[in-house]
């Protein structure tokens, strides 16, 4: 486990010159993540609902601030303090949503912050990223066959 102390967001511009949102996360070792979400192309209606503002006078509607100040806002305000692994953060961001597509809190401010832990979580561990996944991931298997995980 491990504490997570500061967490904060910005708008940026992702490769193709749209908004999304980039989280930098910090535990309480100083340990750092750091990551950015692109906007996502699909939109199917079982997708999780990336959070756009929709003000036609900023990026044609396409700004997250409003995924930005949720972060900084009701996600930090959870998390920061706190104690997590990979899997009881992602349950936390899950519970802290509370829709079954992300509505709420926008799948890209719960994705940028779970992958900005993923991150830290690997260098405080002394791992690569897919390492700490790969483990992660065999975890989950193992929970989800005893009922404890719901995604």
């Amino acid at each position: 486990m491990a504490k997570i102390t500061r967490l904060t967001a910005r708008e940026i511009l992702d490769s193709r010159g749209n908004p999304t949102i980039e989280v930098e996360l910090e535990l309480n070792n100083q340990t750092i993540g750091k990551t950015a979400v692109p906007s996502g192309a699909s939109t199917g209606k079982h997708e999780a609902v990336e959070l756009r503002d929709g003000d036609p006078e900023r990026y044609g509607g396409k700004g997250v601030l409003g995924a930005v100040a949720n972060v900084e806002g009701e996600i930090a305000k959870r998390l920061i303090d706190r104690n997590y692994d990979q899997i009881t953060l992602d349950q936390e961001l899950i519970a802290l949503d509370g829709t079954p597509n992300k509505s709420h809190s926008g799948a890209n401010a719960v994705l940028s912050v779970s992958l900005a832990f993923a991150h830290a979580w690997a260098q405080n561990q002394n791992k690569e990223l897919f390492e700490t996944i790969a483990g992660e991931a065999d975890e989950v298997r193992n929970a989800t066959s005893h009922s404890q995980v719901v995604f």
